[in-house]
C-alpha cells in the first residue's frame, strides 16, 4: 500500500459553478464520495481549504522572506482541497480521482506521499520523527 495525495485544482469557471451550487447539495455530494472512500478503507485524510483571499504567501525569492496577503495568483495555480488515500497503486489512486465530485474545468493532481521508511533510518532527524510518529500513534 502507498499513500497518494489527490490535490483539487479549480479554474475561475469551475469555482464560479461551485459557488452557485447550494451548500447542502455540495455537502451531500462530497459526503457520499467520502463515505465510499471510508467504506473501501482507503481514506487517510481529506480537507477543503478556506478562500484564497484569507491566506497569505511567504515568498523566498529575495534575501528575506516577503509575506503577501491574499488573494494571490491565478485560480488555476491554487488548490482548494485535498484527499490523502492509502491504496495499492498509482492506478488505483487514478481510479479514485476519476470518481471525485468535481465541477467541469477542475483538475486533480495526484502525487505519491513517500513513507518515512524510504528515508535513511540512521539519520538523527528521521529517528526523531519516527519517535514522534510512534508517540502520536501514526506508526
Amino acid at each position: 500500500m502507498a499513500k497518494y495525495m489527490l490535490i483539487m485544482r479549480g479554474t475561475d469557471e469551475s469555482v464560479a459553478k461551485m459557488m452557485e451550487t447550494p451548500f447542502e447539495e455540495m455537502l451531500e455530494t462530497v459526503g457520499r464520495f467520502n463515505e465510499e472512500l471510508i467504506r473501501a478503507g482507503v481514506l487517510v485524510a481529506a480537507e477543503g481549504l478556506d478562500d484564497p483571499s484569507q491566506g497569505v504567501v511567504v515568498d523566498f525569492s529575495g534575501e528575506t522572506p516577503v509575506v503577501t496577503d491574499g488573494p494571490y495568483g491565478e485560480t488555476k495555480e491554487l488548490f482548494g482541497g485535498f484527499y490523502v488515500i492509502d491504496v495499492a497503486s498509482k492506478e488505483e489512486a487514478v481510479e479514485w480521482a476519476k470518481r471525485l465530485p468535481a465541477f467541469p474545468g477542475s483538475k486533480c493532481e495526484i502525487r505519491r506521499v513517500p513513507g518515512i521508511e524510504e528515508f535513511p533510518q540512521d539519520n538523527e532527524w528521521i529517528i526523531k520523527e519516527r519517535a514522534w510518529r510512534e508517540q502520536t500513534g501514526q506508526i
